[in-house]
């Protein structure tokens, strides 16, 4: 298998724009050869808010990942997050043709039936994953082909968002006359990144905590249970230490990295952190009452993904456990407040089969984009094996 052609993947963050250039090589390894990061602007929970600051970032970036990886930009594969991402699992259910052996036409049937969702005018589909198909309403099978049954079902995931964040996303990049060839909900492309095919099949949560945005995909029975985002993240931390504290933003961000965590020590009574002064003079401050805030609001963050997870009807108990991944599994203690939460083990996720430049490797922080070029890879993979395959079966008939 020769290597793929290069990818560029592009994630707007809320607190920055990161482009990865990689590609696979032929041991199916995952290359990284250039890197731009650039402090976001005009961008606020995920979403692009002012098109033209994004496009500055944007284009800041993308010229440093030109310079990193020696390649001329052209055209990207764009990650897509925000709160207002969301999956449901929709059913479609066909008879079988001749009442007893289902065919590859049952199972295209009755996926294209599932697939088609009536959305609200203001939506737009993102992805559609088979879940299960199941045969006469009680035998769940992965492949039914060659199965006897009279009545063929299959539950498909669907995610979905708001279809004017997406364009706007789009549009920043586009401004800059680079093709967006593909686009890629965040949290999907972070699972991709850095999970094995063991935790998937155990059963495993993965949890992108970034600045602006949490998103979230479960694994349950081998296959894609529920995904969604939250519009909270490490930003709405820093706003609670200001609004606290009475210090300024900059002041309190500098205070979470150098004196933060997710869980209060039993020690910590009568210790104190300095917030250092950011233009404004320092300030002293009870560490305790750092932690208690921080404490909060990274609990109910994890809270209402878990019931989020209820709602779904996803297993309360996963074998593989949380894996958290994004900038805020740097936060120390954040693995153990997960892991009280869910009443799992949890881990911090970095990216797998994937090589090059170390930052981008081994960063919790960059799953979404590494994810988004094995993504990229895989399909550019799956398009090459379709002609050969046809091109053998023509051979064959041949002959």
């Amino acid at each position: 298998m020769p290597a793929s052609p290069v990818i560029v993947a592009l994630e707007l963050g809320t607190a920055k724009v990161i482009a990865l250039v990689g590609e696979m090589r032929e041991d199916g390894h995952i290359m990284i050869t250039g890197m731009g990061e650039q402090p976001s602007r005009g961008i606020s929970k995920g979403l692009v808010v002012d098109i033209e600051a994004a496009a500055d970032a944007t284009k800041a970036a993308l010229a440093a990942a030109e310079e990193s990886g020696e390649v001329t930009i052209r055209q990207v594969v764009l990650a897509v997050s925000g709160g207002h991402v969301r999956s449901d699992v929709h059913r479609g259910v066909v008879p079988v043709r001749d009442r007893s052996e289902i065919t590859r036409h049952d199972m295209q049937s009755v996926m294209n039936i599932a697939k088609a969702v009536n959305m609200p005018t203001d939506r737009e589909v993102l992805h559609t994953i088979c879940q299960h198909y199941c045969i006469d309403g009680q035998q769940r099978v992965v492949t039914p082909e060659g199965m006897e049954g009279a009545r063929l079902e299959l539950d498909m995931l669907v995610v979905h968002g708001l279809r004017s964040p997406m364009r706007n996303a789009i549009k920043a990049v586009e401004d800059l006359m680079i093709d967006v060839k593909d686009v890629i909900y965040a949290g999907l492309a972070s699972g991709l990144s850095v999970l094995s095919v063991e935790q998937k099949k155990g059963g495993v949560l993965v949890i992108d905590m970034g600045a602006g945005t949490t998103e979230y995909v479960a694994y349950a029975g081998n296959v894609i249970a529920a995904t969604g985002a939250l519009g909270v993240g490490g930003d709405h931390v820093t706003n609670d230490i200001a609004l606290a504290f009475g210090i300024p933003e900059r002041q309190a961000e500098r205070c979470k990295i150098e004196h933060g965590g997710a869980v209060i020590p039993a020690d910590v009574e009568g210790k104190v952190a300095v917030a250092p002064g950011v233009g404004f003079g320092g300030r002293t401050i009870s560490r305790q009452s750092l932690l208690t805030v921080i404490n909060a609001r990274v609990d109910e963050t994890l809270r209402m993904v878990q019931h989020r997870l209820e709602e779904d009807k996803v297993p309360p108990h996963l074998a593989a456990g949380v894996v958290l991944v994004g900038g805020c599994a740097h936060m120390p203690g954040v693995t153990d407040l997960a892991a009280e939460i869910f009443k799992m083990p949890c881990t911090v996720g970095r990216p797998r089969e994937v090589s090059g430049l170390a930052t981008a490797t081994e960063g919790p922080e960059y799953a979404t984009c590494t994810g988004l070029i094995q993504y990229a890879c895989r399909k550019w993979q799956s398009r090459r094996r379709a002609p050969a395959l046809t091109g053998l079966i023509k051979n064959i008939l041949k002959r």
